[in-house]
């Protein structure tokens, strides 16, 4: 029951690192290639320091790797089946919109 216990939280921790808006758009992001803290920053208009601890975060998740060049740190998706988590919520939220929309329509015409 403890192993079970502990698969559980190293989940939600993994979870937990993907649940932040900024985290998701820095991963959609570095979806096609690495980028630079600062292409980061003029890309998500997002204050260095927020992007940095938010880059931190998915680093120790395992979900993002780093390189640095000179002075620069560049990112990049250390594990590509992170899409293949990411793709099947973003469905799942398809859908429930176009359950919504269904609802709206139906009142609208009550």
């Amino acid at each position: 029951m403890a192993d079970e216990a502990l698969v559980f939280k190293i989940k939600a921790d993994f979870l937990k690192a993907l649940a932040h808006p900024v985290r998701l758009a820095l991963i959609e992001r570095l979806k096609e290639r690495e980028a630079s803290v600062g292409q980061l920053v003029a890309l998500l208009r997002v204050e260095q320091s927020s992007i940095s601890k938010h880059l931190g975060i998915l680093r120790l998740a395992g979900i993002l790797s780093a390189r640095q060049e000179g002075v620069a740190v560049f990112y990049s998706v250390k594990d590509r089946d992170i899409f293949k988590v990411l793709r099947p919520i973003s469905e799942i939220l398809r859908k429930k919109l176009g359950e919504s929309r269904d609802i709206l329509d139906h009142l609208g015409k009550v």
